[in-house]
């Protein structure tokens, strides 16, 4: 995924500084047609348009859901919290204790159905120490943030699980296996297995020249796997630091030039 080359493709002006053509992609999502539109209120009508009728043309009339309010709880809750790890019980918990009164299997299909419609994807935890599934947990990202703007009208943005979000699918581009990690009490954002069946690790965070305790948080789950494949810390940061072997990228840049893990 080349951030850039929807308006090359469309002849639109690429702004010099990535940081915001990123800026760009992230609230506008990636369908191709908003590259063409020029006005910001019109760009968001365009894409909560689309949506919409993806939700209902191909999701609710398709599937014939009868709960429709149940559905578009469910369906907002998982988008509204995408990057964040759940399981259906802990998701059927959340709801009922917020007065959705929902079954367990209910959720399941719901779930379902948005994967099966590649509205979300599902990636599932791993335990690197124990070398195992963790059965039931995942994180749930979403096949495009425009999902995510389009039902929200605050703009600010969560970069946590918006950049985890946007490495998944960057990943998954290039067919690799994603999955996230988990050793001891220490989480890893992503373990990378490519179609070689090469593996690499990543932290993901928007900066770690805020504080030492924040360059700690994102190495010190890398500088706890005991194995020789390759270790990212992706930032926005242009200041890169070189820590116990492990890369200290720039995502924007890493992506704009196509590059893999």
């Amino acid at each position: 995924m080349n951030i850039s080359s929807s308006s090359n493709f469309f002849g639109k002006p690429i702004d010099p500084n990535m940081a915001v053509e990123f800026n760009h992609y992230i609230l506008e999502g990636g369908f191709p047609r908003t590259i063409t539109i020029d006005d910001e209120a019109a760009k968001r009508t365009y894409v909560t348009g689309v949506i919409s009728e993806i939700f209902e043309k191909d999701i609710r009339r398709r599937v014939k859901i009868k709960d429709v309010a149940s559905f578009e709880t469910v369906r907002n809750f998982i988008i509204n919290n995408f990057g964040a790890t759940m399981s259906i019980k802990s998701l059927t918990e959340a709801l009922n204790k917020n007065g959705i009164n929902v079954t367990r299997p209910t959720v399941t299909r719901y779930v379902k159905t948005l994967a099966d419609a590649k509205i979300l994807y599902e990636c599932s935890r791993f335990d690197m120490k124990f070398k195992k599934s963790l059965s039931g947990e995942k994180k749930y990202y979403l096949a495009d943030l425009g999902f995510y703007f389009s039902q929200n009208t605050d703009n600010r943005i969560n970069y946590g699980p918006v950049l985890e979000n946007i490495v998944y699918l960057y990943a998954r581009s290039f067919n690799y296996a994603v999955s996230a990690g988990r050793i001891g009490k220490l989480e890893c954002d992503f373990i990378f297995r490519s179609p070689a069946g090469d593996y690499s690790y990543m932290q993901v965070a928007y900066t770690i020249m805020l504080s030492r305790e924040t360059e700690e948080r994102e190495y010190r789950p890398l500088e706890s796997i005991r194995d020789n494949y390759t270790k990212y810390v992706a930032t926005t940061d242009y200041a890169l630091q070189k820590r116990n072997g492990i890369q200290h990228i720039n995502l924007i840049d890493h992506m704009a030039a196509c590059r893999i893990f």
